[in-house]
C-alpha cells in the first residue's frame, strides 16, 4: 500500500475517534452542570485541559467553551474541524474506502456545517452533540461491515485506537491530578461522587463500571478499570491491545525489513499493562506511569510514521523487490 494511502486512512480514523471523544466529553459536561456544585469555571478549565485545548478570551463559560470545541474553526480539535480533515482524508483515498464510508462520512460533514452554535445552543446541545456521536458510530460500524479487512482496514484500527489510548490517559491524568494529590488520598480523601461518575460518564463507562463493582464509587477502582480492564472498549489496555493486534497484522502483509518496530513497541507496552496492577500503581505515582504511557505512546506514532509513512525509497524498492521475487 502506497504511504500517503496508509497515512491518510491512519489520518481519517484518529480524527474521527477526536471529534467522537470531544463530543462526547462536551455531552457529559453540559448534562452535569446542573448537579454540579463545584466551580463552573475550574470544570471547564479541567475539560479543556483533557482535551489539550487552549482557554478561548475571555470569560470561561459553559458556551464559550462548547462553542470553542465544537464550531470554532481556528481550533484544529474542534468538532467541525476533526470532521472536515477526516473527509479530506477520506477524499483523498477515495478509490480505497466503499461507498457506504464515503456516503456517511458525507452526510456527517454536511450535518455538522449546516449547524451553527446558536441554533444547537438554544434548540438542545445534547441532540446536536448526540447526532455527531452516533455518527460517528454508524461510519466505524459501516467500515467495518463493507470494507475488506485488509491493511487499509488495520491502519484505521490503528489509528481509531492510538487515539482512544492517548485520549483516555490524558483524561484520566488529568483527574487524578485534580482529585488525588497525595499518595495515601487514593482510599482516604473524601469523594466528590459526582466528579467522578462523570469521569466514568466521560468514557461511557458507567454502567460497565457498575457492573463489575456495583455502584460504589472508589478512586481505585475507577482508576483499574478505565487503565487495566481488558474488557472494556474505552479501556487503556483495551485499547493498546487492539492496536497491537492490528499493527501485528499490517506487519506479516508488508513484511518490510523495519515493519516490526512500532510492533514491537505496541507488544511492549501492552506487555506492561497485561501485568501490572493498579495497588502497586497508586503506591508509586500514577501522574509518572500515565505520562509513561503518553511516550510511549509517541514512540509507537513515531515508529509508524518511519516504517509505514515517511520510510527511504530504499526501504520501498527493497519491498518491491521481495514481493516481485
Amino acid at each position: 500500500m502506497l504511504s500517503r494511502v496508509a497515512e491518510s486512512l491512519y489520518w481519517l480514523s484518529r480524527y474521527l475517534e477526536r471529534a467522537e471523544h470531544t463530543a462526547r466529553l462536551i455531552d457529559v459536561h453540559l448534562n452535569s452542570m446542573l448537579d454540579q456544585a463545584s466551580d463552573e469555571n475550574l470544570r471547564w478549565q479541567r475539560l479543556l485541559l483533557s482535551l489539550r485545548t487552549l482557554a478561548p478570551d475571555g470569560e470561561i463559560d459553559a458556551y464559550s467553551v462548547t462553542r470553542l470545541l465544537t464550531f470554532d474553526e481556528s481550533n484544529t480539535s474542534s468538532i467541525v474541524s476533526c470532521i472536515a480533515a477526516a473527509r479530506e482524508n477520506a477524499r483523498q483515498v477515495r478509490e480505497r474506502i466503499s461507498s457506504e464510508m464515503w456516503e456517511q462520512l458525507n452526510r456527517l460533514y454536511l450535518r455538522v456545517q449546516q449547524a451553527s452554535m446558536e441554533q444547537i445552543w438554544h434548540a438542545e446541545p445534547h441532540r446536536f452533540l448526540n447526532s455527531v456521536k452516533e455518527g460517528i458510530y454508524l461510519f466505524q460500524g459501516i467500515t467495518d461491515a463493507t470494507m475488506s479487512h485488509s491493511e487499509g482496514w488495520h491502519f484505521i484500527r490503528v489509528g481509531r485506537f492510538f487515539e482512544r489510548a492517548t485520549a483516555t490517559s490524558t483524561l484520566l491524568d488529568i483527574h487524578v491530578s485534580v482529585f488525588l494529590t497525595g499518595q495515601s488520598a487514593y482510599d482516604n480523601e473524601p469523594l466528590d461522587y459526582l466528579s467522578w461518575v462523570e469521569l466514568l460518564r466521560s468514557c461511557s463507562s458507567f454502567e460497565a463500571y457498575c457492573k463489575v463493582y456495583t455502584a460504589a464509587i472508589r478512586p481505585a477502582n475507577i482508576a483499574d478499570f478505565l487503565l487495566l480492564n481488558s474488557e472494556l472498549p474505552r479501556s487503556i489496555r483495551f485499547s493498546c491491545a487492539m492496536m497491537q493486534v492490528a499493527l501485528q497484522a499490517i506487519s506479516k502483509v508488508t513484511r518490510a525489513r523495519s515493519a516490526g518496530r512500532a510492533e514491537r513497541l505496541a507488544g511492549r507496552l501492552r506487555a506492561t499493562l497485561d501485568y501490572d496492577q493498579i495497588e502497586d500503581i497508586l503506591s508509586v505515582n500514577m501522574h509518572d506511569y500515565l505520562e509513561n504511557i503518553q511516550r510511549q505512546c509517541a514512540l509507537i506514532h513515531n515508529g509508524i510514521y518511519q516504517t509505514y509513512f515517511a520510510y527511504p525509497i530504499e526501504v520501498a524498492l527493497t519491498t518491491s523487490g521481495m514481493e516481485q521475487a
